[in-house]
């Protein structure tokens, strides 16, 4: 089994509280360490919606090669999904930073 479909079956949508039986929390959007081919932001966009990877990376080359959609669609994923293991997105971590750095 390759490492996308084994980080796809790892991953669920939403927790279920078993004593209420209803979904507790959605699952958070943040880019995979494993089974990127750049910053991952299309297998995080795959991993969340429930779709395989490659269906993702298609919609946005299409996206990219008609309109020039998908080039901004990326850049915004990779700087506003916070990275697996990550408190903070990119955005979010330079905002501080520059906020920090003007007091």
């Amino acid at each position: 089994m390759n490492t996308t479909a084994t980080h796809q079956a790892a991953s669920t949508h939403t927790t279920t509280d078993p004593d209420a039986g209803r979904p507790a929390r959605p699952q958070q959007l943040c880019r995979p360490v494993q089974g990127r081919m750049l910053a991952g932001v299309a297998a995080a966009f795959a991993d969340y919606l429930g779709v395989d990877v490659t269906a993702v990376r298609i919609v946005l080359a299409v996206l990219t090669v008609l309109g020039g959609a998908g080039v901004p669609i990326y850049l915004a994923g990779w700087l506003l999904i916070p990275e697996e293991g990550a408190d903070q997105s990119i955005a979010s971590q330079a905002v501080q930073s520059w906020q920090a750095r003007s007091r």
